[in-house]
């Protein structure tokens, strides 16, 4: 049978929601060992399954999907270009923009680079402040006029030591997107701000398609080099 040991590893791998590459690592030769008794893997991934589906009777853990996939890829050792396109949406007001926006941020661990017209919501900035404590590589480029608004974190983050950018034209540098460990991209009408929580009528995309993410980091990179501080 699958040892208890499985178990104890994998609920501790779901505590800090999500899954590191050494933890990805142990599941994948642990999961070689079975070589072809294929009863006990079935049995382990029926345990992985039963796992995530009492976490996410709670419909603010939408992380629990992306450990779950997380765990797959290990086991099978396949390539994340491999996978299966995964997308969702969302609609404010209400907390799901915003609290989804946290959770990508507390998984991220590669880099985070976050293109946004605005940023007051202390939620998501909080979030942002301690990805950088995690050593994160975190990037953002806002607005020059909207840094200045009641209530913008803008002038929080470049005191935390985190790399800030901003448009220097007479216009308005308007995008909302961001882009995690290069492999999710957050895009949308939705700005990163209470009232947008709570009172506008807003959307949020995300997507772990690889075309799209690259292009959305080149579009990052392009306006990151044309306004250097």
């Amino acid at each position: 049978m699958v040892s208890s040991a499985w178990e104890d590893f994998l609920q501790k791998s779901m505590e800090d929601h999500r899954l590191s590459r050494n933890e990805k690592k142990v599941l994948h030769n642990a999961f070689e060992s079975l070589g072809d008794d294929m009863h006990q893997k079935n049995v382990l991934q029926s345990l992985i399954f039963d796992m995530a589906r009492k976490e996410t009777i709670d419909p603010e853990t939408g992380w629990v999907l992306d450990w779950v996939e997380g765990v797959m890829q290990a086991l099978h050792n396949t390539a994340p270009e491999n996978h299966a396109t995964r997308t969702e949406a969302l609609f404010s007001p209400h907390d799901d923009c915003a609290g989804r926006i946290v959770r990508l941020l507390e998984a991220a661990t590669e880099r985070i680079d976050i293109c946004v017209f605005t940023i007051t919501d202390n939620r998501i900035s909080h979030a942002i402040v301690n990805a950088h404590y995690r050593g994160v590589p975190l990037r953002i480029m806002t607005d020059n006029e909207k840094s200045h608004d009641l209530g913008s974190d803008i002038s929080r983050f470049r005191s935390e030591g985190i790399e800030v950018r901003q448009d220097h034209s007479e216009y308005h540098m308007h995008h909302k997107f961001a882009i995690f460990d290069n492999q999710h991209l957050l895009t949308g009408s939705y700005n990163w701000t209470h009232s947008a929580a709570e009172y506008n009528q807003e959307n949020l995309l995300i997507t772990n398609e690889e075309k799209l993410c690259q292009q959305y980091s080149r579009a990052f990179d392009k306006l990151w080099h044309l306004w250097p501080e």
